[in-house]
């Protein structure tokens, strides 16, 4: 990547992060490219420059946050037997999330927000980042781990949208709560280990 590159790349992540940070606080609506550069320290037109309009400016921010959350799953899983890789893709998602609290209510706003393209939102998740879930739950019945008949596609859902909600839960309302603490009781759901015997 080249010094021009380098630097557009670093401009385009403050304006990522201001309008995450925005969006979060204000709502969609009410965001404005002004605010968005003013809070990026960048002069308006390059908001304009890099991605030509509010709305352009929005869906590659979505894409770009679904990405790295996608990435962070993959080399989370990368290389580790399925179930164990299933615990270490629950581990970065709840990570993630916990490091990136803004953009995980964004992405939830936005994936069921009236007039908006929310069956694009929700299909970039479905095939980037809950796609990471799936292909380890798809090993785990390769390997013998996990029943035959599973539906992965559904189970993979099922396992994203339970740790993207507890994420958001322990965050809002039980921050003081350890990372291990909810990440144990992720597990235990997962495995099936609810009961008292």
């Amino acid at each position: 990547m080249g010094g021009r590159d380098v630097a557009r790349s670093a401009t385009r992540e403050k304006l990522f992060t201001a309008a995450i940070e925005l969006i979060a606080e204000s709502g969609l609506a009410a965001t404005t490219v002004d605010q968005i550069a003013e809070r990026a320290g960048v002069a308006k037109g390059t908001v304009y420059y890099n991605f030509g309009s509010k709305s352009a400016l929005f869906a590659a921010l979505l894409e770009y946050g679904v990405d790295r959350l996608a990435a962070a799953l993959r080399d989370a899983a990368s290389g580790r037997p399925p179930l164990d890789a299933l615990e270490a893709v629950v581990s970065a998602e709840l990570a993630f999330i916990g490091e990136h609290e803004s953009f995980a209510r964004l992405l939830i706003a936005e994936t069921w927000r009236s007039g908006g393209d929310w069956q694009h939102t929700a299909r970039l998740i479905r095939e980037r980042a809950i796609g990471v879930v799936a292909d380890v739950l798809r090993a785990a019945v390769e390997a013998g781990d996990l029943r035959a008949d599973l539906d992965t596609g559904t189970a993979a859902s099922a396992v994203f949208g339970m740790v993207l909600t507890v994420a958001l839960d322990w965050r809002a309302l039980d921050p003081d709560r350890s990372f291990t603490d909810v990440h144990a009781t992720l597990m235990a759901l997962l495995r099936g280990r609810l009961t008292a015997v």
